[in-house]
């Protein structure tokens, strides 16, 4: 018998759980999840906060996982599952890792990669947004609006 593969909003729902998480610790709610061969090798969510490390987004922690998972630094048969589009930064290291599928949730209309420049990804990462895109604005926005 041969299993379904999950579709991308069933994966983009692991990463919202992780976004929850983050929400819970009372960091900025993003989830990441990567997935190798239809399996998730990698979670994460947002540590900035509790690190008190800058660079320590949902998507870098998420690569560092998925790399030791694999034990190499090329995540070209991975997909990435971010509920928010990736800064500047986190494209940058997804690009190094050659990342294979990029899938986000929602755009970051303020320090989103495609506000800088939309060829920061590897030139073969495939690219899917606006999954599950309502949900994963909604965490941010209230995030936010609680903080004011």
């Amino acid at each position: 018998m041969i299993l379904s593969e999950r579709t991308d909003a069933e994966f983009m729902k692991e990463a919202y759980g992780e976004a929850e998480k983050a929400l819970l610790k009372d960091e900025v709610p993003v989830g990441a999840i990567v997935v190798w061969q239809g399996r998730i090798i990698a979670r994460a969510y947002n540590l900035t906060e509790t690190l008190t490390d800058a660079t320590a987004h949902a998507e870098m922690q998420a690569i560092t996982a998925a790399s030791h998972h694999l034990g190499g630094k090329y995540l070209n048969e991975c997909t990435l599952y971010v509920t928010l589009e990736p800064c500047p930064m986190c494209a940058a290291a997804l690009y190094w890792c050659q990342l294979g599928k990029l899938v986000y949730g929602t755009s970051d209309t303020k320090r989103g990669f495609t506000l800088i420049h939309s060829k920061l990804l590897h030139s073969k990462t495939l690219v899917v947004s606006g999954i599950m895109a309502d949900e994963c604005s909604s965490l941010v926005t209230e995030f936010f609006k609680n903080k004011r």
